[in-house]
């Protein structure tokens, strides 16, 4: 595909070691100068494959000299795309002292020239938005030997070699001093964004090509062009195809490849074979595993069309990295969601809870659990503290909604039982012998030991209940937020809760988050209520949002955000309500729905 000119020569003058600048990553300087000349800018698009980047920003840098078969190449880019209407890599005169730079040991000594040695130019570059991760490290380490290697394979196949669609503009390679080529690795965001401006697709692709070889200007630099390559659309795809994201960023790069030397399968489908062919031959040449991106997008083709995608295909432990990112915020519950049957979170819960908060995403707690019960669970996971989930400086949701912390954990809202709605309470668990807790804050408050009383401690981690000497010496001790019976479920069922709830009134309300479990809560609150405040206070719109809870408790939380999740373990009223229902809390329903519909 043609698209719009521009104007851009780049040429190289050799290091200079006054011109040097202290930054993330140091290498020597480069002095990049360029002189304006009209050229031509192709671009690559792929059948049946779901495609989607960030405007120009820094990119990291390296640098090196090997020799490869006698050529000698050396790979560098540039800091900026400064102009919004051209293209990369650069436009307009840009010194090494504005660049960032990493440094790389060299690979190889330098040979001797040949007379006839042609020089490759090529640049590794990662856009600035990638995170730092090792692998991405890695991979462009291998690229600075893969891609001159790709690059003589295929200048060397185009010799002698007779072609009926292949673009002929470049034609013996051996007629230039010089080939210059950069791979820029960056999001989806990122490569979006030229899509559309190039394009005009308003979507991430996997990889565009964009030439900038001038036919009709004799120069002794082939400038090939640009091979803009997303590692968030590849991750994807390599997850897909079953092998690994160095595989699949070589399949990219070759099909980049191709199309700069004038091969293109959007012409017509005889256009497509050759092209196809042209890849499968050179990736077997190269002994790179995979099969060519054609192959792969038919393959994918066939497969959406053959079979409907599994409900319970979802994306695997460690892989969210290259991800993006669809909520700021998950809102989750505790008790029945990130908690299992026997008050725990699995490793498998753990894991999910680190990866998705490293890749930028906070999760905040909204439970019916006091601050410093959720904080000793998590302290237990070694996720408690400053650059954990939770901590007393951390945004969260507690007592269903009655107690609201926001920035650096300050409180920014709480609502108190009607006292006489907590006396009533209390003669009622002293004259039918039902336990009774009373939370104010972080303290528990009870009338009489109980095995049950003891069990909110031992097993469900909220502080150690102090037994009051009377109900006048409990109201006067603390401001109480809500109180909670406890039972069976079949009691709770049949008795407490149908007495409760008419003898409540309008001055308070029922629910219950856990069976055997009653709550009395001030009327006109719930944990949604205190959700909603906390979006206001942080400044987040439901729609940057997702819920993931059980209860009935969670209902408004769930309509609240942009996807309400509801484990399977969950009660009817709330599946109602759910936009998706997951798998179960012993079923490390959490984590799934972490990996399944975050990212």
């Amino acid at each position: 595909m043609i698209l719009p000119s521009s104007t851009l020569l780049r040429t190289l003058h050799l290091p200079s070691s006054s011109a040097t600048q202290m930054a993330r990553y140091i290498p020597r300087a480069t002095l990049l100068s360029i002189t304006p000349i009209p050229i031509r800018h192709t671009a690559a698009s792929f059948p049946a494959l779901p495609h989607s980047i960030s405007p120009p920003k820094t990119q990291r840098f390296y640098a090196s000299k090997c020799s490869l078969f006698g050529w000698r190449f050396h790979s560098l880019c540039g800091d900026e795309w400064r102009g919004a209407a051209r293209p990369p890599l650069l436009s307009g005169p840009i010194y090494s002292w504005q660049k960032e730079y990493r440094k790389m040991r060299r690979r190889a000594t330098k040979t001797k020239e040949k007379e006839k040695e042609i020089e490759l130019d090529v640049s590794i570059c990662i856009e600035e938005d990638l995170p730092d991760d090792p692998e991405v490290l890695s991979i462009a380490e291998l690229l600075r030997l893969n891609v001159p290697l790709a690059m003589k394979l295929a200048f060397d196949g185009l010799n002698g070699s007779v072609y009926k669609t292949r673009d002929n503009a470049i034609s013996d390679v051996g007629g230039f001093e010089s080939v210059e080529l950069s791979v820029l690795l960056c999001n989806d965001e990122f490569i979006r964004k030229l899509n559309k401006e190039w394009r005009d697709e308003d979507h991430a692709t996997d990889v565009l090509s964009l030439s900038q070889h001038v036919p009709d200007l004799k120069l002794p630099i082939l400038m090939l062009g640009d091979i803009v390559i997303s590692v968030e659309t590849a991750a994807r795809q390599a997850e897909e195809r079953g092998h690994s994201l160095i595989d699949e960023i070589r399949i990219l790069m070759v099909h980049g490849l191709l199309h700069l030397l004038g091969f293109d399968h959007e012409v017509s489908e005889e256009a497509e074979v050759e092209m196809e062919k042209e890849e499968e031959l050179l990736l077997k040449s190269l002994g790179w595993k995979g099969k060519g991106l054609i192959q792969s997008a038919h393959d994918a083709e066939t497969h959406v069309n053959s079979h409907e995608e599994k409900p319970n295909d979802r994306k695997r432990e460690g892989s969210l990295r290259f991800y993006k990112p669809k909520f700021k915020y998950i809102f989750c519950d505790m008790d029945g969601t990130l908690l299992n049957s026997k008050s725990q979170i699995s490793s498998t819960t753990v894991k999910a809870l680190k990866e998705v908060s490293s890749r930028g995403v906070k999760v905040v707690i909204a439970t019916g659990k006091s601050r410093s019960a959720v904080i000793n669970i998590f302290k237990e996971i070694d996720l408690a503290g400053k650059d954990g989930i939770v901590s007393e400086f951390s945004p969260g949701v507690f007592l269903q909604g009655l107690l609201v912390y926001g920035k650096q954990g300050q409180e920014i809202f709480r609502k108190n039982l009607d006292p006489s709605v907590c006396r009533e309470a209390c003669l009622y668990s002293l004259e039918n012998k039902v336990p009774l807790i009373a939370f104010g804050k972080d303290r528990c408050l009870s009338l009489f030991d109980h095995p049950s009383v003891d069990s909110l401690h031992t097993v469900y981690n909220e502080p150690k209940a102090e037994i009051m000497p009377s109900v006048e010496h409990l109201l006067a001790d603390a401001d109480i937020q809500k109180v909670l019976f406890l039972d069976t479920v079949e009691v709770v069922a049949t008795t407490l809760r149908p007495y409760w709830s008419q003898a409540t009134g309008d001055r308070a309300k029922v629910v219950q988050a856990v069976p055997g479990h009653l709550e009395i809560v001030p009327a006109g609150t719930s944990k949604g209520s205190g959700v909603n405040m906390l979006l206001d206070h942080l400044g987040i719109t439901p729609k940057e949002i997702m819920a993931i809870g059980d209860g009935e408790n969670d209902i408004e939380m769930l309509e609240l955000a942009s996807l309400g999740v509801v484990l399977s373990n969950g009660s009817e009223k709330s599946k109602a309500v759910a936009n998706v229902i997951g798998a179960s809390n012993d079923e490390d329903g959490a984590a799934d729905a972490i990996y399944r519909y975050a990212f």
